[in-house]
């Protein structure tokens, strides 16, 4: 008997993601799954629990509709990651957020030892 340990999700989260300089793209899962596996790269964290979030942002990406900005998927992948693991969040800022400098890793981990205030309103 053959055994299948690949999971498929039903009703594939069909996104046109529009890059920094204009280009549109379809959303693919697995490049957003390759960038979270080499954020995640020895740091213990469970493929599902990959998965897992990766799901949440595409539900949450699904909402807001047909076209989304690839930042607004990296900001959310980041959201999720800071939560999880903060050097996962670091490692993922550094590329998402193209680190130039170690000023740069210092005010990624500065919001992660203190996150900004929600606006007063």
């Amino acid at each position: 008997a053959t055994r299948f340990t690949t999971f498929e999700r039903i009703g594939e989260v069909s996104l046109v993601v529009v890059k920094r300089d204009g280009r549109r793209e379809p959303y693919e899962r697995a490049k957003v799954r390759s960038g979270l596996e080499s954020a995640c790269k020895g740091r213990g964290i469970e493929p599902a629990v990959l998965d897992s979030l990766l799901s949440s942002v595409e539900d949450r990406l699904a909402v807001r509709g047909g076209e989304v900005e690839s930042a607004q998927v990296g900001a959310l992948v980041l959201e999720d990651l800071r939560g999880l693991d903060g050097v996962a969040a670091v490692r993922f800022a550094s590329v998402y957020k193209g680190f130039q400098g170690p000023e740069d890793f210092e005010r990624e981990i500065q919001l992660l030892v203190e996150p900004p205030s929600p606006p007063a309103g």
